[in-house]
């Protein structure tokens, strides 16, 4: 089991599910083809923010803390589901806004995905005991609060 927290452009419903298929190409000797693969991830809305940054016709900027819990592995999962939901995670060069990425690494001071590898739950391989290991947020994080409104 394993959660993640992310910032997304946006505020996404409080909570959900996304079950969308994934492809992915499989190599072959015959030139490659197409795979699709299930996929579902589990979200849930941590905090919203308005930052005072105008994107297009909008003054300001929205995003969202995000816990994230995928429930199949698949290659960029996370990245992927939350583009489709048009919810992109910031400073997803591949799947992301590239203006809106530039323009919040500029106001934060600070470029990355902004993705992170919250707790892992596992079975320990020789006891079989559950592990639950957990790794906090870095203090860059709290670039959000000090940048944005938090909105209820």
């Amino acid at each position: 089991k394993k959660t993640y927290r992310a910032v997304v452009r946006g505020w996404p419903a409080d909570d959900g599910l996304i079950d969308h298929p994934l492809r992915r190409i499989v190599d072959d000797r015959h030139g490659g083809r197409e795979d699709v693969q299930e996929a579902q991830t589990r979200f849930r809305r941590l905090e919203r923010y308005v930052l005072p940054l105008p994107q297009g016709a909008f003054p300001t900027t929205r995003c969202a803390l995000m816990e994230l819990s995928p429930l199949t592995g698949r290659r960029h999962q996370l990245r992927r589901h939350m583009k489709h939901l048009s919810h992109p995670i910031i400073g997803d060069a591949t799947h992301g806004k590239g203006p809106l990425n530039r323009d919040l690494a500029a106001m934060l001071g600070m470029q990355r995905l902004w993705l992170h590898a919250h707790a892992l739950e596992l079975r320990h391989p020789v006891s079989g005991e559950t592990l639950h290991l957990e790794a906090p947020l870095g203090e860059e994080w709290e670039l959000w609060h000090t940048h944005g409104t938090l909105e209820p």
